[in-house]
């Protein structure tokens, strides 16, 4: 049992440290996700049409809809925005990490 789980933790160890054997074994796992990255479009380019979608979903009539179709398009609209908040990036900086980098700049000064 010992040797089974050094066995193991050597395994993920290797393969979170090889770049490569990691890349093709989530490749070969999601074929969705290399298609996706396959395609070249920027990001401004995609996020222009994760919002036309979000306004062609707004602007759909939802009165003729079963539950299923309504919960499907809730759960695409979140799906959407999960995916709008990941490509936004940006630099997020904590109060404390702030006031560790004025202090750093007020020592250094």
């Amino acid at each position: 049992m010992k040797n089974l789980l050094q066995f193991v933790f050597a395994f993920v160890l290797m393969m979170s440290l090889h770049p490569t054997l990691s890349a093709q074994l989530s490749a070969s796992i999601d074929p969705i996700a290399t298609e996706v990255e396959e395609s070249k479009i920027s990001p401004e380019e995609q996020a222009k049409v994760l919002n036309a979608r979000l306004i062609e979903i707004k602007d759909m009539d939802k009165s003729n809809m079963t539950g299923i179709q309504k919960k499907e398009l809730k759960n695409e609209v979140r799906a959407i925005e999960k995916e709008l908040k990941l490509n936004n990036g940006g630099v997020y900086l904590s109060v404390g990490a702030i006031i560790i980098i004025i202090l750093l700049l007020i020592l250094i000064l």
